[in-house]
């Protein structure tokens, strides 16, 4: 593995390592106040490039990186942090039909 690959791993790994804190945020907090699905949808975007990026290098040379397991590992986290905000949202929705608005 070279420096760049390196670099990037890395930079994934540092990233990947918040999602678990933020996972364990949504399934706490059971609530989606706060979140935005298009924000984790935008990261999942991301991701995705940087996958493609990763098979057509592969298409290219026949090797494939490293670097794309992280990318798969970070999609999971993402992933199952976006099931939660849906949950979450869900929950709220719950939540508000079933306290009486005060007039």
């Amino acid at each position: 593995m070279d420096i760049v690959q390196l670099l990037e791993v890395g930079m994934l790994i540092t990233f990947g390592a918040s999602w678990p804190f933020n996972i364990i945020k949504s399934w706490r907090a059971k609530t989606a106040k706060g979140k935005s699905l298009y924000f984790e949808f935008i990261i999942l975007v991301g991701y995705g490039m940087g996958v493609a990026a990763k098979f057509i290098q592969y298409s290219r040379t026949g090797s494939l990186p490293y670097a794309v397991w992280f990318y798969f590992l970070d999609i999971a986290l993402v992933t199952i942090d976006l099931i939660l905000t849906i949950r979450n949202h869900a929950l709220d929705l719950r939540r508000d039909r079933e306290i009486p608005e005060r007039s």
